[in-house]
């Protein structure tokens, strides 16, 4: 089984988060994350939503030790894939991307699928402009051998 701790520690690795990182996206101290991380603090229930918001997980799987499978919140798949193509910063603007758009959703009655559907699409458009920024800056610093 996997402890509280661990699932962080995991999960944020995931990421590529630094605890630094983790601790700005939730409101913490860096202290608290190593603390939570090391099992040397336990959480408020607020505190573990927060924690589960940021790492795209369920709160259920990060506080039941039982639970060994990665439950991932229904953005938590495009927070680690923005993770891993462009690292910290990457999780943490497509998540801030994803909540902001949740909005979108209140007192709506689209299914899950849709949601998905929504989901997968400002992804891409994140990716895709991600990548186009990427290539332009580098043809122009090959085109004049400087940055600028």
């Amino acid at each position: 089984m996997k402890t509280f701790g661990e699932k962080i520690r995991e999960r944020r690795n995931e990421l590529g988060l630094s605890q630094t990182a983790l601790a700005e996206m939730c409101g913490l101290s860096g202290r608290s994350v190593y603390g939570y991380e090391a099992g040397e603090k336990i959480p408020r229930r607020s505190t573990v939503i927060r924690l589960a918001r940021a790492l795209g997980v369920s709160d259920r799987y990060l506080s039941d030790d039982s639970i060994e499978e990665v439950e991932e919140s229904p953005t938590g798949k495009y927070i680690a894939e923005a993770g891993r193509r462009y690292g910290e910063q990457g999780a943490r603007d497509i998540k801030a991307l994803l909540e902001d758009n949740i909005a979108l959703f209140a007192g709506g009655e689209l299914s899950q699928s849709e949601k998905d559907t929504f989901f997968e699409a400002v992804m891409r458009a994140y990716i895709t402009c991600k990548d186009e920024s990427k290539a332009r800056f580098e043809r122009r610093i090959g085109e004049d051998g400087e940055e600028g």
